[in-house]
């Protein structure tokens, strides 16, 4: 279904759409893995089933350390993630409403501006599935990653036709992907540190395990030269895989803890990655896997996804700031701007495309998709219909579109761009 531009009286409708069900942003991956400790809920009728249906794909912590939901929230979310007869989900929605109300989250902030969009938003098959990363795909297709179902989506737009793809090892966590030259769709299995190969003609998996004591393979960027280079957040690598002969080289990141994210390629071919964990920026030589450091200039910065424009600037999403950035690798200055939706915004996914940066703010509820113009630096934003439910990346297409991933409340999305944004150059 497609939705036109939202104006800013229809805020307060969708203040009420839900959000992500989990707040813990480095430890709440995917299935199996990073699903944090179980916390003891208070007694009261549904406790038992609260117990029973939303521990088949996470701890209890996250219930307890969510944030809190209206009731109509509770019942909506987790009707995306499991399948509960009426009567247990109105049970349910009484008491996660009664024990974990709604807290305060920061307000969308909508800016009016020229440029038009359309949303287009898509239910993942799978109930609970937490589509991860979105990747553009040959003929306009959309895939995403499952990461809680182990499963790799594709979605035709034009027929809103969807299929799954199973990961062969169980409990995988799918997370992020990348195509090939030759149409192969490569990801990172985040909870069983190897990283897979599809040939979406066959269903045919192929897996090249991660190094000894490299886990959670993140964030996957084929370079022009067709090696295919990663981040592994929590064991604090970046590496590559060459798809000739499977070989694979890593090396560590000189700062502790730094989480490696995501990462983008300038126009000479050169990685550079944001290190969520610090507040650094990485570039990585693709030869010898030297890095150098570019450190920005507060200590709360934590750059957590990255963007690269034409002229080879970085731009970051600073997630704890609630700012965005602009890094310029040649002179290692920074500049940056606060985000709409203010310091607790949590701006996430971001891209480049058409002259301007793209981004969402994850913590506002719904999420809000934010344009900010590269020549005249001023901003302008929408509210996501579906709620966003934490958009965690998104990727232009070729032909000027976005595509995204809903990852709480089970969607995926293509955004049609229109208006002033339409006359400028990809």
């Amino acid at each position: 279904m497609s939705r036109q531009s939202l104006l800013p009286l229809m805020v307060a409708a969708f203040l009420c759409s839900i959000f992500v069900f989990c707040v813990d942003p480095a430890h709440s991956q995917g299935r199996g893995q990073g699903r944090g400790q179980a916390a003891a809920l208070p007694d009261g009728p549904g406790k038992e089933m609260v117990q029973t249906n939303c521990t088949k794909c996470h701890a209890t912590n996250l219930i307890v350390n969510s944030g809190g939901y209206t009731r109509q929230g509770w019942e909506d979310l987790f009707n995306t993630m499991v399948a509960v007869p009426k009567e247990e989900s109105i049970v349910m929605a009484d008491y996660l409403a009664k024990n974990f109300p709604e807290q305060p989250r920061p307000a969308a902030v909508v800016i009016p501006g020229p440029v038009t969009v359309s949303f287009k938003e898509w239910a993942a098959p799978s109930l609970g599935s937490r589509p991860h990363d979105p990747e553009p795909g040959p003929g306009g297709t959309i895939w995403w990653t499952g990461m809680f179902a182990n499963v790799l989506g594709r979605l035709d737009p034009k027929t809103g036709q969807m299929k799954e793809y199973p990961a062969k090892t169980p409990a995988s966590g799918p997370h992020g992907l990348a195509f090939d030259k030759a149409g192969n769709l490569w990801f990172t299995a985040n909870s069983k540190s190897y990283i897979g190969k599809l040939d979406p003609k066959t269903g045919d998996i192929t897996e090249y395990k991660m190094p000894e004591g490299v886990r959670d393979p993140h964030t996957p960027l084929f370079a022009p030269n067709g090696i295919l280079f990663f981040t592994a957040q929590n064991a604090n690598y970046v590496g590559r895989l060459d798809p000739k002969t499977g070989d694979i080289k890593v090396v560590k990141t000189p700062t502790d803890r730094a989480n490696p994210y995501g990462m983008v390629f300038d126009t000479k071919g050169v990685p550079f990655v944001c290190d969520f964990g610090t507040n650094k920026i990485i570039r990585i030589d693709p030869n010898t896997l030297d890095i150098k450091e570019y450190e920005l200039p507060s200590a709360e910065s934590r750059p957590r996804r990255i963007a690269i424009a034409p002229d080879d600037i970085i731009w970051y999403a600073d997630y704890s700031r609630g700012y965005l950035g602009r890094l310029d690798p040649k002179t290692g200055k920074v500049t940056d701007w606060a985000s709409p939706s203010g310091p607790k915004s949590q701006p996430y996914g971001i891209t480049y495309l058409n002259g301007a940066i793209w981004y969402s703010e994850s913590a506002v509820r719904p999420n809000t998709l934010v344009r900010f113009d590269l020549k005249t630096e001023k901003f302008q934003t929408w509210i996501v219909p579906g709620g966003g439910g934490v958009i965690r990346n998104m990727k232009s297409t070729p032909d000027g579109k976005l595509v995204i991933a809903e990852s709480g409340v089970n969607k995926v999305g293509l955004i049609e761009i229109g208006g002033a944004a339409m006359s400028k150059s990809q």
